[in-house]
């Protein structure tokens, strides 16, 4: 099986979801070449990069079981300009790493900020959010990102043209400077 490489759970999980073989930005993610080095990567919609930016963290995050840790802190954290595309990679993460045992937190505009500091406060390993709601969450105290080993920019190119710029360099800026960064959008301009 092509995506014999990676943690059993997660191959039980993307064959379950019916994937017999990566797509071409998911196994360009999977070479070896790419194991824990930053990444850019330019995929257009329907590439099925939010599954290949979420393999490409995966050995950042399981432990040698094929399972994420216990909740601590967060280890993960995928940024994404709208709420729409937030949720959906929440969702798709959910699937992903479910049988890994993954605490999954969702952090974006027009819900309920309270609830999404319960779910930071109860221990996620993977954050997902937009920009200003987590810079909020952030400046609040609720967001800890010290133990991130992994930072995901999702459309970083909208995300620069929505003007999301001074958010996404104080969140940046709270994270260590070790982390893997893994840059995934449509078009690769000059700023990014």
């Amino acid at each position: 099986m092509p995506f014999s490489k990676l943690p059993s759970l997660l191959g039980d999980a993307l064959s379950e979801r019916g994937y017999t073989a990566p797509t071409p930005v998911q196994a360009a993610v999977l070479e070896n070449e790419a194991d824990g080095r930053d990444l850019i990567v330019s995929a257009q919609t329907g590439s099925g990069k939010t599954v290949a930016f979420g393999l490409a963290m995966a050995t950042d995050l399981l432990g040698p079981d094929g399972r994420m840790p216990p909740p601590a802190g967060p280890l993960a954290l995928v940024i994404a300009p709208t709420r729409e595309l937030a949720l959906q990679v929440s969702r798709e993460f959910i699937w992903l790493y479910g049988k890994a045992d993954a605490r999954i937190a969702t952090c974006v505009g027009g819900m309920d900020a309270a609830k999404e500091r319960r779910a930071l406060g109860q221990g996620a390993q993977i954050i997902v959010g937009t920009p200003g709601r987590l810079r909020d969450h952030l400046e609040r105290g609720a967001l800890d990102l010290s133990a991130l080993r992994a930072v995901v920019l999702d459309e970083a190119d909208e995300m620069l043209d929505m003007g999301f710029r001074e958010d996404l360099e104080e969140i940046l800026d709270a994270t260590p400077s070790e982390r893997r960064t893994l840059l995934f959008s449509a078009t690769m301009p000059k700023p990014i």
